[in-house]
């Protein structure tokens, strides 16, 4: 008799233990963000180390004007189109010619080695420096822009002659400008 007396006990002692509200288990590791805060300061640093340089190279060029873009990078114009007024828009066809070199000047690829290119304007993926700059530009014009790595290539580079963040240099001529016809409508 004390034996069922002391099972059931012991019975009842597990079941109200097992009922008991469990803490949920931590996990094995825990991230403390120190990771993502230094990524965003090494990005910091290297984007501020990228616009140094772009600035040196501007104060030493005294033979050109530069304008700061709101997008991050600096461009200059060789040859504008006065008479043109149109710059473009979303769904815009544009052809245009453009070279890539270093950004103190040294060829990376000529645009004869690149030929010309056409692009959607937000419709087709382009890195961010050459959407931006593209729809700055009027057809006929040629402008020279350099770009800091984050709205050049980037961390990936181009995975054939560029580099992870490599700050760039390009002279883009917009040759043509296909209007999309609701541009037109709303031009009108």
């Amino acid at each position: 008799m004390m034996y069922r007396k002391i099972i059931l006990f012991s019975n009842i002692l597990i079941l109200i233990v097992s009922c008991s509200q469990q803490e949920a288990r931590r996990p094995i590791t825990q991230s403390s963000g120190t990771f993502i805060k230094e990524s965003v300061d090494r990005n910091k640093a290297l984007i501020a180390q990228e616009e140094a340089q772009i600035q040196e190279l501007i104060k030493k060029d005294s033979v050109h004007e530069y304008t700061a873009s709101e997008n991050g990078f600096w461009y200059f114009y060789n040859s504008t189109s006065p008479a043109e007024t149109y710059t473009p828009k979303k769904g815009d066809t544009l052809r245009f010619e453009y070279n890539v070199a270093k950004i103190t000047g040294e060829t990376i690829y000529t645009k004869e080695e690149i030929g010309i290119q056409e692009y959607v304007v937000d419709k087709q993926k382009m890195i961010p420096g050459f959407r931006y700059a593209l729809q700055l530009m009027k057809k006929g014009e040629t402008a020279t822009f350099l770009f800091p790595s984050h709205v050049a290539f980037g961390y990936h580079g181009d995975t054939k002659k560029i580099g992870s963040n490599v700050p760039i240099q390009s002279t883009i001529t917009l040759l043509s400008i296909k209007t999309n016809q609701k541009n037109l409508e709303t031009k009108n």
